[in-house]
């Protein structure tokens, strides 16, 4: 092989070279060997903050609504138990003449209705549910007017006995009639009167007498409100602590408030009206104009007997705590109850407690509040 002078030949240069390169690469192999892989590089993030996780709110059983206090349909007072009780309204006709004060048992009556009848005395119709005394009077006989008034509350009238055909209009009103003429039980004479002033009965025994479909409460006639103090006339502006009323020549009935009772007390003209030892009272007076007509039939004496007509609409006034509301009243059937609307058409709520009505005949009669 040719060579340049003083060198190695070139083949043999070539060769160094080769080996030089397999070495170099043989020492890196060997240093890699068995060595771990250098870890990533990070790079460290700013500071977050993170928020924590709110846990739910716990899930609480929706709270019960508090049931409404039970009431007496006829008064709007609170019973004191989980139900009325399963028994009719009783209403029982009573005398207002001279010879028949003082009455027994009205005080304990939740509606007292007083009308004018023959000759221009008044009678009673006092409506019993709350309490059923176990003697009261003195009773009397029906009259007309009677059918209208008791009959929305489907149950009991008790009275003496009267002409066939005001008896017959008390059934064909599907009321249930309780009668001393008619051998019913729960009358009795007091030997204290001379008659026809003493007949006096026992409520709880009329009630004991009822149907199987009159055993049951009746409807509320009226709408009570929840508290004393809450009625319409009560939050009515008008005063109302005296109303003179003036059912006929022969009966003017006077109602005052006693702001110490919170009640209206009662006069017939100005002796106080007592029963069983007391003055009667009430928590609501209610005042209503109605027509008064002769009806065909007469009275032993001879005198024409008189009908309210319950059945029409009219005007009134509604005392309660001292103060007067003007009210429109209607009722469109015997057997549908009466409702009392204001002069703007809303309706009407009446404190809780008892309520006297005095059907005043429009015309002839008349009343004045102040």
């Amino acid at each position: 092989m040719p060579t340049k002078p003083g060198g190695a030949p070139r083949g043999a240069r070539t060769g160094a070279v080769g080996a030089i390169v397999a070495l170099a690469l043989l020492a890196t192999a060997a240093c890699g060997v068995g060595e771990p892989a250098a870890p990533p590089t990070v790079t460290a993030a700013p500071d977050v903050a993170v928020p924590k996780a709110t846990p739910p709110d716990p899930v609480l059983p929706k709270p019960k609504p508090k049931p409404k206090p039970v009431v007496w349909p006829l008064n709007g007072t609170r019973t004191g138990t989980k139900k009325v009780p399963a028994r009719p309204a009783v209403a029982v006709k009573i005398e207002n003449s001279t010879q028949a004060r003082p009455q027994t048992g009205l005080q304990q009556a939740d509606i007292v209705w007083e009308q004018v009848v023959e000759g221009g005395i008044s009678r009673y119709v006092a409506v019993y549910h709350s309490e059923l005394p176990g003697t009261v009077g003195p009773i009397r006989s029906v009259r007309p007017m009677d059918p209208a008034i008791v009959a929305p509350m489907r149950g009991i009238l008790a009275y003496s006995g009267g002409q066939p055909p005001f008896i017959r209009a008390v059934g064909a009103a599907n009321v249930q009639s309780v009668t001393m003429d008619g051998g019913d039980p729960g009358f009795r004479r007091s030997g204290n009167r001379a008659a026809p002033h003493n007949v006096y009965g026992s409520v709880k025994t009329f009630a004991a007498q009822a149907g199987d479909l009159r055993a049951t409460p009746p409807p509320a006639q009226f709408s009570y409100a929840a508290k004393a103090g809450q009625g319409s006339a009560a939050r009515n502006d008008r005063r109302g602590r005296v109303a003179d009323v003036r059912l006929s020549p022969a009966q003017r009935t006077v109602w005052r408030w006693k702001t110490s009772t919170k009640r209206y007390a009662r006069y017939d003209g100005s002796t106080p009206s007592v029963s069983s030892g007391r003055q009667l009272h009430a928590k609501n007076v209610l005042l209503l104009s109605v027509k008064l007509a002769n009806t065909k039939y007469r009275d032993p004496s001879g005198a024409p007997v008189p009908e309210t007509q319950m059945v029409g609409s009219g005007e009134g006034v509604l005392l309660t705590r001292g103060k007067a509301l003007a009210v429109d009243w209607s009722k469109k059937s015997t057997r549908k109850k009466l409702v009392l609307a204001t002069r703007g058409g809303n309706p009407v709520s009446l404190d809780p407690g008892n309520l006297w009505i005095e059907l005043v005949p429009r015309g002839s009669g008349s009343w004045r509040v102040g």
